[in-house]
């Protein structure tokens, strides 16, 4: 558990002149004074709570006048509720957590994002067993490594197989509504595989209906372990877990979430709608001290990296080897034993806007959780708008911007054009199956896949 305190900034307006700030949100808006100053945030023990970390290491929140904890947290349910019920003022969340959370698939509560922590970071791994039988199925370069990205149709054989013996497959993911259950059953469903669909309305909340592979929920840093043992085949998972399955010599990740969808969003920061009410001031400089402590992990081409792998390496934060955080946090990602390539994106904190929290990226997790039944029924298209727009908050982190633009602390061309920015990305076309994505059109979107829900079926 870690703590610091400071002195209060001396620039500050009451809350009430705040209020009205964040309707009309000038440039020069100054923020006022924090309304909680001793605050508590919760993370998991992965490279992307970075953050977080160098936001308290580098004095960030000291200069907003914030007195800030920070608390490892047992599992990703545990921090969710800590953050409901107010043991925690905000938390390093997965990025389907406060959509999820927000229209009531497991917990009902409103949560809200003004911050995106970090894009890209995570992996699927397999066990060398597994890998084994991949390898015929996998092409070869020039000189004799697999030619990356390896999709799962290199999986699907050995999946077959399994079914034919009435054997299960097994593969692990973190949390229901995690990125990483998104992004596995992504891949498996684009090589052929289904992965199963949930059932909430029918009280089947497993996500193993008519699954050709069974994913089931892992803490984070039990993956490695819990493959080890034998219980799951594969997983994905946030590093340096994938990084310390190649390490401990049990398995080999074939496939990066940058591979599946190139500058995915990962992670976000998540308070409670409530405290943000409650909080604005407080809100906007924990957004200000965390916007800096992105640029200051991206900065001169990443040269802060070897630091922050030191600061991410101690028992408070990750623990885990130095050498273990840094196969992927320095710009490179070591597949087999040996085979390690230049991924210079692999952790992206800073660049092509990655703290700005996009309706489309909201958007694309809803898709997800509709596709494979954790939203029942049909829903609009304005639906999937309307709860991006009350979960991601994007006035908010503008504001937040604009501060540190008129204090000179960063520049305008940083960012978002404000003026003209509207919350969506252009449609994106680098997934792994090439289908292309449009934020303003989910359910034509959903029509394009050969397995999964379509937007008018209920199971």
């Amino acid at each position: 558990m870690l703590k610091k305190k400071t002195a209060l900034l001396s620039k500050i307006i009451s809350s009430t002149v705040l209020a009205a700030a964040l309707i009309t949100a000038p440039a020069w808006a100054a923020i006022g004074e924090p309304e909680k100053e001793d605050l508590k945030f919760g993370f998991i023990k992965l490279t992307d709570m970075a953050p977080l970390a160098i936001a308290y290491e580098k004095g960030f929140f000291e200069d907003e006048g914030l007195y800030v904890t920070l608390e490892a947290q047992a599992n990703w349910k545990v921090l969710l509720d800590r953050v409901i019920d107010g043991q925690l003022d905000g938390a390093h969340m997965l990025a389907g957590q406060p959509l999820g959370a927000t229209i009531g698939f497991g917990t009902q509560s409103h949560i809200i994002t003004a911050f995106s922590m970090d894009l890209n970071g995570n992996a699927i791994t397999v066990s060398n067993d597994i890998w084994d039988q991949m390898k015929p199925y996998v092409p070869k370069g020039p000189d004799g490594k697999p030619v990356h990205p390896i999709k799962a149709d290199a999986l699907k054989p050995i999946v077959d197989k399994y079914k034919d013996e009435g054997k299960p497959f097994n593969m692990g993911m973190v949390f229901p509504v995690s990125t990483h259950n998104y992004e596995l059953r992504y891949w498996l469903a684009a090589g052929g595989i289904h992965p199963g669909y949930y059932a909430p309305h029918n009280g089947d909340t497993s996500g193993t209906i008519n699954a050709d592979a069974l994913l089931s929920v892992t803490p984070p840093p039990q993956m490695p372990a819990t493959m080890e043992a034998g219980t799951i085949y594969g997983y994905c998972v946030g590093e340096p877990w994938n990084q310390q399955a190649v390490f401990k010599g049990i398995g080999v990740p074939v496939v990066t979430d940058y591979e599946i969808w190139k500058n995915n969003p990962e992670k976000v920061f998540g308070v409670s709608k409530g405290w943000a009410d409650e909080n604005p001031n407080t809100h906007l400089r924990v957004v200000k001290a965390m916007i800096r402590a992105a640029k200051w992990l991206d900065d001169n081409n990443n040269a802060n990296r070897p630091e922050a792998v030191k600061i991410l390496s101690k028992s408070d934060y990750v623990g885990a080897d130095y050498d273990v955080i840094a196969n992927s946090m320095t710009g490179t990602f070591e597949y087999e034993k040996g085979d390690k390539r230049q991924v210079p994106d692999f952790n992206v904190f800073f660049r092509y806007n990655a703290t700005y929290p996009y309706y489309s990226d909201a958007i694309w997790y809803l898709t997800q959780m509709r596709r494979w039944g954790q939203i029942a029924e049909p829903k609009s298209d304005k639906w999937f708008m309307d709860i991006a727009k009350k979960v991601y908050r994007p006035d908010i982190y503008a504001i937040a911007a604009k501060e540190l633009i008129e204090e000179g602390k960063m520049t305008t061309d940083m960012f978002p054009d404000f003026v003209t920015e509207d919350g969506y990305k252009a449609p994106q076309t680098h997934f792994i199956d090439n289908i292309t994505f449009d934020g303003k059109q989910p359910n034509a979107y959903l029509e394009k896949f050969s397995i999964g829900l379509k937007p008018d079926q209920t199971l």
